[in-house]
């Protein structure tokens, strides 16, 4: 079976689609994945296409702020998403796999497979496109708001028309004369969310299935540098990291996590990212560590807890390794993963990036060990599943469907 997988965003929007490909690898299918240039994700073992779209650019230059992202509509957003749209249709059209899975970013990839007859599968990384009365689209409302729920589903059809000019320029590239009003339905929707975190909702349609996380074993996980490894083997060790949320603010967001945590006897491994985090330098210490990133799977089973932005990739890292999290939401999904973290009993109350003080997170770190047998039953359920190979079977299935 040959599979392309095409995905855009940033890290977490990545490394989900590396993991899958490198399973169908193990399994013995091709598997090549269309993503954007300088992620941040290892790409090792994994065949790569470009599609000439860098989103790490965009977010070092402007962060990650909502406003600033429609003030630069036309100037950043549409040239990168046409590269995104007109790059997956090329991948698609010059690759002619068995099946594309595809990240809702990439808007053209129904489109570029129906041209090509080949059957697309859409991975929904976070529950915002299957309508359902059981909760809300994440990143629409962080709560539960009853029968208005499947309402807010509508938001997910909003991308085709606000780059409706950058979908015609794909159907260009793959030589249509005009750009079809209506794609094929996808022919599975998986959602690559444990069941630890998302019960799968009664009304979902039968090709909608929920397949765990697609993860990297653990047993692969790099070796820590000499420095890093001594940190953690003192131990007491309290994890923060926002991943690729850069924002304005970021020394005091360090200096509210180092005071935090000192006040609740803990030592501190920083992971700087894009810009979320920063340290005074007044604020050096033994008792602090930074680096720019870590290996989730090496480091946090081996800290007391972890302070992240609640990115769906990060939160089943956190709970995967029974660690209790305290949720520091910034944007989009952040505050919906946050919330179910801290209603499951998994993470303290989510306190937002704009409020974020000393005072509030220490309290929070306080409450920490309370959470812990939870996280670490979480933990062993989790282990329990294989969100890859469920994805393999089924995309096996569609291929003999095709046949």
């Amino acid at each position: 079976m040959r599979v392309l997988l095409v995905t855009a965003g940033s890290r977490g929007d990545i490394e989900p689609f590396l993991a899958l490909a490198r399973r169908l690898g193990a399994d013995g299918h091709d598997a090549v994945v269309a993503l954007p240039d300088r992620s941040g994700a290892v790409t090792d073992g994994v065949a790569t296409i470009s599609l000439g779209a860098d989103f790490t650019r965009v977010i070092e230059q402007q962060g990650v702020s909502p406003i600033r992202a429609m003030r630069s509509l036309r100037s950043v957003i549409r040239p990168i998403m046409r590269a995104v749209l007109v790059g997956t249709a090329r991948a698609i059209a010059d690759t002619s796999p068995d099946v594309v899975v595809y990240h809702p970013k990439a808007l053209s990839a129904p489109m570029a497979a129906d041209a090509s007859r080949i059957p697309h599968v859409v991975a929904e990384l976070v529950p915002a496109m299957t309508p359902t009365r059981a909760l809300p689209a994440a990143g629409t409302v962080p709560f539960d708001i009853g029968p208005l729920n499947r309402a807010t589903y509508a938001a997910a059809t909003a991308g085709r028309r606000m780059f409706s000019a950058e979908m015609d320029a794909a159907a260009t590239a793959l030589g249509l004369s005009e750009r079809p009003r209506l794609d094929s339905p996808a022919a599975s929707n998986l959602v690559p969310v444990s069941s630890t975190l998302l019960s799968r909702p009664a009304d979902w349609p039968a090709t909608t299935t929920l397949t765990g996380a697609w993860v990297d074993k653990p047993e692969g996980a790099p070796d820590l540098d000499l420095d890093l490894e001594e940190f953690l083997r003192l131990g007491d060790v309290l994890y923060a990291g926002f991943g690729s949320m850069a924002s304005p603010g970021a020394a005091r967001r360090g200096r509210a996590v180092v005071q935090a945590a000192r006040s609740n006897g803990m030592r501190v491994l920083m992971a700087t990212g894009l810009g979320g985090l920063e340290i005074d330098g007044d604020l050096a210490g033994s008792d602090v560590l930074t680096r720019t990133s870590v290996d989730h799977r090496s480091v946090l089973p081996r800290v007391t807890a972890a302070i992240h932005h609640g990115g769906v990739g990060t939160v089943h890292a956190a709970v995967g390794a029974g660690v209790p999290s305290v949720v520091v939401p910034f944007i989009a999904d952040q505050p919906f993963w946050g919330a179910r973290l801290a209603d499951a009993g998994l993470a303290a109350a989510p306190i937002r990036a704009s409020r974020l003080t000393a005072e509030r997170l220490a309290r929070a770190l306080a409450d920490v060990d309370r959470l812990r047998p939870a996280t670490i039953a979480a933990s062993q359920r989790m282990r329990g599943e294989d969100g890859t190979g469920t994805a393999v079977r089924i995309l096996e299935q569609v291929t003999r469907r095709r046949v």
